[in-house]
């Protein structure tokens, strides 16, 4: 991240990862909960978060990260242990980066958002969202650690599959939800009235509904019939 001189700020230790490197003014992830039994603690809850969190370097090298910030990668949070943030997330404005160096510099310590976009791991997407970045750790320490949370923008929710029905089955519910009676429905598919009841009761154990009133609804709920339509259609 280019945001301090990372030589000043030696490798924290984390769960399951490596010993810290030796040198002068070691930087914990658990900050001011580094001493005694509090550190356990600040990382069991740093791991039951679910929002997606980071300590890092002043650089932006990743000490410790919980297992939210690891499932956006598709690793385990112990993966993630020396990667950079900006190897992980790109900035919409590098201003942005350049207003938490100068604070960074001057011994500030707020929050400051900076806008980040990435390429989900789980379905290759592109995802938008906010991280927010904040010193930590003792004043003493120059630089300090930076602790990093990801906001998340959601987009519009993926379409919803729909639900598996055959051409003689759609046809049937279509039928079927314009008040057309078995006979009816059978006459115009060339079906018989057993063949009808055939499959509206496949239909029914393949939906765990029972009746027709109740199979004509979950249709519509599922996609299988249009819902803007009529005389009633597929979808």
């Amino acid at each position: 991240m280019n945001i301090g001189h990372a030589d000043s700020a030696p490798d924290g230790d984390s769960a399951g990862a490596h010993p810290p490197s030796a040198g002068p003014a070691p930087v914990d992830p658990a900050g001011p909960y580094a001493d005694g039994p509090w550190r356990n603690y600040f990382l069991i809850l740093l791991d039951r978060i679910p929002t997606p969190i980071a300590v890092c370097r002043a650089d932006g090298e990743v000490l410790i990260a919980n297992p939210a910030m690891a499932t956006l990668w598709g690793v385990a949070p112990g993966q993630l242990r020396g990667r950079n943030l900006l190897d992980l997330f790109r900035p919409r404005a590098k201003e942005q980066l350049r207003r938490i160096e100068e604070a960074v510099r001057l011994g500030r310590r707020s929050r400051y958002p900076v806008e980040v976009h990435w390429r989900s791991a789980a379905d290759g997407a592109e995802r938008e969202g906010e991280l927010t970045v904040d010193p930590v750790g003792d004043a003493s320490v120059q630089p300090p650690a930076l602790l990093a949370l990801l906001r998340v923008t959601e987009g519009a929710p993926p379409p919803r599959p729909r639900a598996t029905a055959s051409p003689v089955e759609t046809r049937i519910l279509a039928l079927a939800a314009g008040g057309a009676t078995t006979a009816a429905i059978g006459a115009s598919l060339g079906l018989t009235v057993d063949g009808v009841n055939y499959h509206l009761t496949r239909l029914s154990r393949r939906w765990r509904v029972q009746g027709r009133t109740a199979l004509v609804a979950k249709a519509y709920v599922l996609g299988v019939l249009a819902a803007d339509s009529w005389p009633p259609a597929p979808a």
